[in-house]
């Protein structure tokens, strides 16, 4: 294909994408869409292939979306759709891992008035603010006990809704609008898409976008084996812990490069958990998938053609390939351990090329109560810990990875709920110490201004186990969950007297090289920013800094601060 062409066609594509993605944010009725941008969107050719994303994803759902659709497309072979068909499923071992990421799939029709063909398809995967059972948390042992699971069917059917199916999803979830609502949205989201590359088609006279779909396709196959080629040969072994739920889990990887292709196995990794943090095999697909693009080969397109050189496998039966019917609402909390523990592996043969260990599991909490009125409420809030820093940069402080999602604004919590947070805040001295510094996880506390009893689904991790460092760099701070102070167990629900002050400080990254390497002048600004105790300075980094203020000065300014440059060599010196 012409490469003008080519490059003309695919921005355009990246472009109907986009568009599908901002459709779905703007008529989105829950804010774990609308704020935290918990979604996906991607078209596929027909065969099922995905051909590109959209600029807002998620790996856990972009990247098992992509293997997920072929499951539609068995359930559902094309002669067995008409236009104006959308499927439907949530089912945890076909899509995204848990069954409150529903999954919404569009065949797009061309040619319709000559009985039409599909061309394509565009599909949407969102985190359902509620999907009944218990709610969303790690302690069911059961699927069936984490609510309703939806097998691939149809939610509309040559353009009309399936009432039945909204009927039976309206009685089972705790907040019908919100979730229904979302379902409308990806299907709304799923039409634009699909409108507007029927009109890229017709404005570039094309009757198939099967050519261009295999040139993008093979172009990015053969970018990410260029670029795996350029790793030695080799067998790449590392382990982590997580915290699990009555026990830690232990996640162990060997990394085999094999000329232009990588084959990634998790044997040896924790048995199945009797609890709902089991992984399903398609979201570790998605998570170590992804870890190879984000390492080798970032700039590649992600499309069907950057999975194929990466084979991954885990033990039927382990964390990370459970069984049916194995409970596994909190995968994430197993699952966003996988590329930090990937990339721990392959450092020894990509040095200066990978970040430290962060803080991975987005913390997902769920907040139920009654508003004074008496009038039920239910939020999902995410938060994001400190990432680890970087070869050349220090880590990003609240920033997801590698979930990428967003925190939900204090104005949108306080207006939607009875809930009210007293400080959000970056947490100092959470970001480990090195050369380059880990990045801040950050410091909430919540209160309910309803008067009536409250709960709390905490869904958290690394408060045992904290972010490693790299290449000589101290680990970050380990979370915390204190209700009026005391430490909770986190995963669990937790009932909350009315008066009750729940603080979530959540995890930092990792630091990169030996703290006493990093340069004085960064750790005196470190300080001044208030991400380093002055004692932090003077125990991690060896530096002595002196606050020249008064203590009753309510804005502390660079000026009150001042390198003790004697003690500091004498520190550094030993």
């Amino acid at each position: 294909m012409n490469p003008v062409t080519l490059e003309i066609l695919w921005n355009r594509l990246l472009s109907v994408c986009n568009e599908q993605q901002v459709t779905l944010l703007r008529t989105a009725f829950s804010t774990v869409v609308r704020e935290s941008q918990d979604l996906a969107c991607g078209v596929f050719d027909a065969r099922g292939q995905m051909i590109a994303q959209s600029m807002t994803g998620t790996p856990g759902h972009i990247n098992a979306m992509a293997t997920g659709v072929r499951h539609f497309l068995t359930a559902y072979p094309p002669e067995t759709l008409s236009d104006g068909d959308v499927l439907l499923t949530n089912d945890p071992w076909q899509t995204a891992g848990q069954i409150n990421d529903m999954t919404v799939l569009t065949p797009v029709f061309r040619n319709k008035n000559r009985g039409g063909s599909i061309v394509a398809y565009f599909a949407s995967t969102c985190h359902a603010p509620d999907i009944g059972g218990r709610i969303l948390s790690a302690e069911a042992r059961e699927v069936y006990e984490e609510g309703l699971r939806i097998p691939i069917t149809k939610l509309f059917l040559r353009g009309e809704p399936n009432a039945e199916l909204i009927k039976l999803i309206r009685a089972n979830v705790r907040t019908p609008e919100e979730t229904v609502g979302d379902l409308y949205a990806q299907t709304s989201s799923n039409a634009v898409g699909a409108r507007s590359l029927l009109h890229l088609m017709d404005e570039f006279g094309l009757d198939s976008i099967e050519p261009l779909a295999g040139e993008i396709i093979a172009r990015s196959e053969a970018a990410l084996r260029e670029a795996i080629a350029k790793i030695p040969n080799g067998v790449y072994r590392a382990e982590t812990w997580s915290d699990g739920f009555e026990e830690p889990v232990l996640i162990q990887v060997a990394v085999t490069v094999e000329d232009h292709d990588i084959h990634i196995d998790f044997a040896g990794s924790s048995p199945q958990s009797r609890r709902g943090i089991n992984v399903v095999l398609n979201y570790t697909q998605a998570y170590a998938s992804f870890a190879i693009k984000a390492a080798v080969s970032p700039e590649v397109p992600h499309n069907d053609g950057s999975f194929r050189p990466v084979h991954v496998t885990a033990p039927l039966g382990s964390i990370l390939n459970c069984r049916e019917p194995a409970a596994v609402a909190s995968r994430h909390l197993i699952g966003h351990f996988l590329p930090g523990v990937i990339f721990a592996a392959l450092a020894p043969a990509m040095p200066g090329r990978l970040m430290a260990g962060g803080s991975e599991p987005v913390w997902i909490s769920v907040w139920r109560g009654e508003e004074a009125s008496g009038t039920p409420f239910l939020l999902s809030h995410f938060q994001l810990g400190g990432a680890g820093a970087r070869a050349a940069k220090d880590g990003l402080s609240t920033t997801g990875f590698p979930s990428g999602v967003g925190g939900v604004p204090a104005e949108i919590i306080e207006s939607l709920t009875p809930l009210v947070q007293q400080h959000r805040e970056l947490r100092a001295d959470s970001g480990g110490a090195g050369t380059l510094r880990g990045g801040l996880g950050q410091a909430t506390a919540m209160r309910n201004l309803s008067g009536r009893p409250w709960e709390i689904s905490a869904m958290a991790d690394r408060i045992q186990f904290p972010g490693q460092g790299l290449e000589g760099g101290a680990p970050g701070a380990c979370g915390e969950m204190l209700v009026d102070g005391q430490p909770r167990p986190a995963k669990s629900l937790i009932w909350l007297d009315p008066e009750a002050t729940v603080e979530l400080n959540l995890p930092g990254g990792g630091g990169y090289g030996p703290p006493h390497e990093r340069p004085v002048e960064r750790v005196l600004d470190d300080v001044v920013k208030g991400y380093v105790s002055v004692e932090a300075a003077v125990r991690e980094y060896g530096v002595v800094i002196r606050y020249t203020g008064t203590e009753d000065q309510l804005v502390r300014l660079p000026r009150h601060y001042a390198i003790d440059e004697p003690a500091t060599r004498a520190l550094r010196g030993r």
